[in-house]
């Protein structure tokens, strides 16, 4: 074995202290929730923004402006989350987190679209770094027989940040405006120095970066005993692991398959999660509900799927992650497509919640699926350039919603549309091979 190929212990075959998973899982758990305001409020004010007759924004203008964000996470998730494996988890995390919350008071005070969508694209890049370097965090610093579940306890945030952001909308929209709505995203900036405090420096990434003494002390100061690396990325202390090393693993004929059909079910699972989250409110008013009620259904279908997320996280702890991915991808699309019937409200709110747990709350244990399939050493390049290909997943959601309404056809094809990109989300699932055996 050449000296810069990375060698493998057993996953996590050091005791992570139940404190110190806590600790790392509650600041993850707030980045993400900062992250999920951001993402869900562009879906909470579209409606006002299709109303503002200053801007006369048309559908397909609409669309392309709730896709600027997603623009910048492609970008953000790709060098943010490689960076972390470079540079520092930690650091990387602070980082996106200053970046994506200034800018959302930038696009709150927006003079015009463009400059709405350029302060959109540049908190992008903040909020695509957030998700890999936060799962690379979790996936590291919890037990493997709990990673799952961890996983949805930490992006619990996300689907509880639209929820915020849905709740600030109903309060805020009537009296104040979209703007204030927007600005309160910016508010998280104000956490920074109490993760900065409390989160501690992935070793995983330590050694990475052979920083293999500083590693050990700090595993002392944990509390981890005995401390025996997942991951020696270098031959000799000091080394940085190439990053043609890096990338070769995710391309190697040991991942390709596995690799290639990952991407196409992340890509997918994010262009239902970001299709329905930015249109849901804008369909059901088409479909004849006030926007009160509308917004509702926003709501629900965030608050679903943070539930969701912790009990799919169990049964994916229990029973695997991949039968609970096709089974769940595939009941997401089957109550959407459901929701295409004149039923009650009553049975589109289940239907609704049914879809935020087939979409988001599947959509994550994906995404701890992909961070936990790879080798220690690529946690977070695995999961951030899974999530760079899958972000133009979540850039044409909007999109495809605003064509569709565009052409001014019957509002239940949005359902039949999105329910077969949740079946195609559940065959590329079905097709990824088992995990390949650790290498040691």
């Amino acid at each position: 074995m050449s000296a810069t190929s990375p060698i493998t212990a057993p996953e996590a075959a050091w005791p992570v202290p139940r404190g110190v998973t806590a600790i790392v899982l509650f600041s993850c758990w707030l980045a993400i929730l900062a992250d999920g305001y951001d993402i869900g409020v562009i879906g909470a004010v579209l409606p006002a923004l299709a109303e503002d007759s200053a801007w006369a924004l048309s559908p397909v203008e609409l669309g392309g402006l709730a896709s600027w964000a997603l623009v910048g996470m492609l970008i953000g998730a790709l060098f943010i989350g490689t960076l972390s494996d470079r540079v520092g988890r930690k650091r990387m995390l602070l980082v996106s987190m200053s970046i994506f919350t200034v800018m959302q008071l930038g696009a709150a005070l927006a003079p015009t679209p463009e400059f709405f969508g350029l302060f959109r694209f540049l908190g992008g890049l903040g909020m695509g770094g957030v998700i890999p370097v936060a799962a690379a965090l979790t996936i590291e610093f919890s037990a493997p027989r709990r990673r799952a579940l961890n996983y949805g306890i930490m992006y619990s945030g996300y689907s509880l940040g639209i929820v915020v952001s849905a709740l600030v909308a109903m309060m805020l929209l009537p009296h104040l405006g979209w703007r204030w709505v927007i600005a309160v995203g910016a508010f998280p900036i104000l956490l920074l120095p109490v993760i900065a405090k409390v989160l501690p420096e992935s070793l995983e990434s330590l050694e990475n970066r052979g920083r293999h003494d500083r590693a050990a002390a700090q595993a002392r100061r944990l509390g981890i005993e005995p401390y025996v690396p997942a991951v020696r990325a270098t031959a000799k202390p000091g080394e940085r692991m190439p990053w043609h090393s890096i990338l070769q693993q995710l391309f190697s004929r040991r991942y390709l398959r596995s690799t290639v059909f990952l991407w196409i079910s992340l890509f997918a699972g994010l262009l239902l999660v970001y299709g329905l989250n930015s249109w849901l409110p804008s369909i059901m008013r088409a479909a004849g509900y006030d926007l009160g009620p509308a917004l509702t259904f926003l709501m629900v279908f965030s608050l679903a799927s943070a539930v969701g997320g912790l009990i799919l996280g169990h049964l994916a702890d229990r029973f695997g992650s991949k039968p609970v991915l096709v089974t769940f991808y595939t009941l997401g699309g089957v109550a959407c497509l459901l929701m295409m019937f004149p039923n009650s409200m009553l049975l589109n709110l289940v239907f609704v919640a049914i879809s935020g747990v087939g979409s988001i709350s599947t959509s994550l244990v994906l995404t701890a699926y992909i961070t936990d399939y790879y080798p220690a050493s690529v946690r977070a390049t695995a999961a951030g350039w899974a999530l760079s290909f899958a972000r133009i997943g979540a850039i044409m959601g909007p999109m495809v919603g605003g064509w569709l309404a565009s052409m001014a056809i019957g509002v239940e094809w949005n359902f039949v549309a999105f329910a077969l990109v949740a079946l195609l989300a559940a065959v590329a699932v079905s097709l990824v091979p088992k995990k390949p055996a650790a290498l040691v």
